[in-house]
């Protein structure tokens, strides 16, 4: 449906789903050069893009490697001929275990692991097919999801690695509890310090206890102002810092500004005072609101500066309603352009993104390995 590129916004059919290519470039070169001047690796997360043609913009800017949230994403790197990925979540069940144990074969996988339960099937497979599984032990620092306590810890590792075919790595916590604190910086910097120091602290206990442990691995955008810099990490994996979204502006990570991804709409229906309809509902936001409570995103112009007295409040399947003061201003066929409340969230919503440059789209890139 859309023509040869370049094209200009308004040509493009709505809703549609756009990264600021300028914005991106200076968010990957502002992480790396942060993560880097720590003595840290950079391994991004990659659910936030799912996109191969990011994935490549990242490795420019000096990633080691990718972590991945499922095994799509995995499979995807592995066939692109890209390699060191780490699969942070277990893989349990049958299908996931088969699956990690011939990702492993192929070279290049590391995944997490935070019980016997979710190993012993794992290590079972791996062994019955010769193949050594790399591993990381994953600690809870605050989240509560996944992830041993850390008093827990040293005892988790000993029976992990007493399982045969699995060969552990090091240690990996993901401390996304750090959004609880909202716009108080000062405490989710503290709790970003407080979850690597843990992990620090975790790792040399292991070691001490006989354990090789390498890799000590902190992850979250939130996060990586703080927690990559307790002396003794060696890695971090943020994810939605190369789009970032209303989400991480909220929490003060990001100014509106360095938002690369929206989604660009059009008022399709003015029927009632105080409320528009655009061309963007969930199926083109996701119904994500973790941001603002009651809104599905940021509410911008067509060159993605931000709009006063508009709310997105809520959507159906293809439609959004824009509500407030605002919405006097705005007509019929009217391009707006939506920052998500979270990218990662929007961005498996849809199966292609264009890039966009001085006012047009330049780049058309596929969205590969979604759900």
């Amino acid at each position: 449906m859309t023509a040869d590129l370049p094209l200009s916004l308004d040509a493009l059919p709505t809703p549609a789903l756009l990264v600021d290519r300028a914005r991106m470039e200076a968010n990957l070169a502002a992480m790396a050069g942060s993560i880097g001047a720590a003595g840290v690796a950079l391994r991004p997360h990659f659910k936030t893009s799912k996109c191969l043609a990011v994935a490549r913009r990242q490795l420019a800017h000096g990633a080691t490697g990718f972590t991945c949230a499922t095994p799509a994403e995995v499979a995807l790197f592995q066939d692109a001929g890209i390699g060191d990925v780490l699969w942070a979540h277990q893989p349990v069940g049958p299908a996931k275990v088969a699956f990690a144990v011939q990702a492993a074969a192929r070279g290049g996988l590391t995944v997490a692991l935070d019980s016997p339960e979710a190993a012993e099937p794992l290590a079972e497979a791996a062994a019955g097919a010769g193949v050594t599984v790399p591993f990381v032990l994953e600690v809870d620092t605050g989240l509560h999801r996944a992830g041993v306590d850390p008093d827990r810890a040293v005892g988790a590792a000993a029976a992990l690695t007493a399982l045969p075919a699995l060969e552990m790595r090091g240690v990996l916590t993901h401390e996304g509890h750090l959004a609880a604190h909202g716009p108080d910086r000062a405490g989710l910097e503290a709790a970003g310090e407080l979850a690597g120091r843990t992990l620090v602290q975790i790792a040399k206990a292991l070691r001490a206890e006989g354990h090789e442990c390498p890799l000590v691995s902190v992850g979250s955008t939130p996060g990586a102002t703080s927690a990559p810099f307790a002396e003794g990490v060696t890695e971090a994996r943020p994810g939605t810092y190369v789009y970032f979204d209303a989400n991480q502006v909220g929490l003060g990570s990001a100014r509106i500004e360095q938002c690369a991804q929206t989604v660009l709409t059009r008022v399709t229906s003015a029927q009632r005072p105080g409320t528009v309809i655009v061309d963007a509902g969930i199926k083109a936001m996701s119904s994500d609101s973790v941001a603002a409570a009651g809104t599905l995103g940021i509410v911008c112009d067509a060159a993605g500066a931000p709009l006063d007295g508009l709310a997105f409040t809520g959507g159906n399947e293809e439609h959004g309603y824009l509500t407030g003061p605002g919405t006097s201003g705005l007509r019929v066929g009217d391009l707006l352009r939506i920052v998500p409340n979270h990218a990662c969230g929007t961005t498996n919503m849809w199966s292609a993104l264009h890039l966009v440059d001085g006012g047009q789209a330049v780049e058309r890139h596929s969205i590969e390995a979604r759900h």
